[in-house]
């Protein structure tokens, strides 16, 4: 049995949307999928990509993924890498597919000088705090994520109401 970790080819946009849709499901969001097949590959392999993803396989048969992005932490004037999904099918939980998911961002920090990894995790989600807990992340309890989506994004960018 063996564990390869790669960085996703465009051949693997099926793929990507199926683990997608399978991390959604085990979040209980999967009513919130609007990402389509067409809509994969040029995020992620367009001409100037923004998005990346590592597969990580087990014997050739896709196990998890890792879905990343780089961003910019200005108060350091340095790069960081930001984590934006992590899965592990249940079948390859407990194997060490996550670990080794989680080493290989954290390589490619080392690699590309960049100055922390970051990520956001569920409060509700316990296992996967144990387990960042355990890979020595520090979980920031001090910040809370802000979003403006949907009607309240379309309402702040357009006070008026005006189109």
């Amino acid at each position: 049995m063996s564990l390869a970790i790669r960085a996703a080819r465009p051949a693997d946009s099926a793929t990507i949307l199926t683990l997608l849709r399978e991390l959604a499901d085990y979040q209980r969001l999967d009513m919130d999928v609007e990402a389509a097949a067409r809509g994969i590959e040029p995020a992620f392999f367009g001409p100037q990509p923004q998005l990346f993803c590592d597969i990580a396989e087990w014997d050739g048969e896709a196990a998890g993924f890792a879905v990343w992005f780089l961003h910019y932490w200005t108060f350091r004037g340095r790069h960081g890498l930001y984590l934006e999904d992590l899965f592990v099918r249940p079948a390859w939980r407990r194997r060490g597919v996550g670990k080794a998911l989680m080493r290989r961002l954290a390589e490619r920090c080392i690699a590309g000088d960049l100055e922390r990894f970051e990520w956001a995790v569920m409060d509700s989600n316990s296992s996967s705090i144990a387990f960042y807990r355990s890979i020595g992340a520090q979980l920031l309890e001090q910040w809370k994520f802000c979003r403006l989506s949907g009607p309240a994004l379309r309402a702040f960018a357009n006070p008026g109401g005006v189109s």
